[in-house]
């Protein structure tokens, strides 16, 4: 039964998936060569390679927002990473979200690695939560605990 409803699910899917890069795939589908460029900055930061979806405007789609996601999943967790793209002229405004979640290391651990190798970072505790951003507010990440050795963090970035 799992394997028909994956069957199912996957033949749903089947015109937004695609084996290669998110940026090979913008350009596949049409999107703005602007947006298209810092997409491809973004796959080789983030080092993208696991199962890609993108959707977008089928009516000329390089003037709309388009939204290109990515998921992993690793031996100790998993990784789910959205980008939207919005052109605007000869810019394109770019919004990322990328969560993670660590089976084998608790958020102080990994907050307090980032510290070490950024120490201008700002951390802030709520209650079960820590809140851990740039200077600029750029970068912005939210940690929780979710169990004793597991942290699911979530990394935001405006561009």
């Amino acid at each position: 039964m799992k394997k028909l409803l994956l069957t199912i699910i996957i033949l749903i899917f089947s015109g937004f998936v695609y084996a290669g890069s998110l940026a090979d795939e913008a350009k596949s589908k049409g999107i703005n060569e602007v947006c298209q460029t810092h997409l491809e900055e973004i796959d080789s930061v983030y080092n993208l390679n696991g199962l890609n979806l993108t959707f977008y405007s089928d009516n000329e789609p390089s003037l709309h927002p388009s939204l290109h996601t990515s998921t992993k999943k690793y031996k100790d967790g998993a990784s789910f990473f959205s980008a939207s793209l919005s052109p605007d002229g000869d810019k394109c405004y770019i919004s990322i979200i990328n969560t993670a979640v660590s089976s084998n290391k608790t958020c102080s651990i990994i907050v307090d690695a980032r510290l070490q190798k950024t120490p201008s970072l700002k951390v802030i505790s709520y209650s079960d939560y820590l809140f851990v951003y740039s200077e600029s507010n750029s970068d912005q990440s939210l940690f929780v605990d979710i169990g004793k050795e597991a942290c699911a963090i979530t990394d935001i970035r405006m561009m």
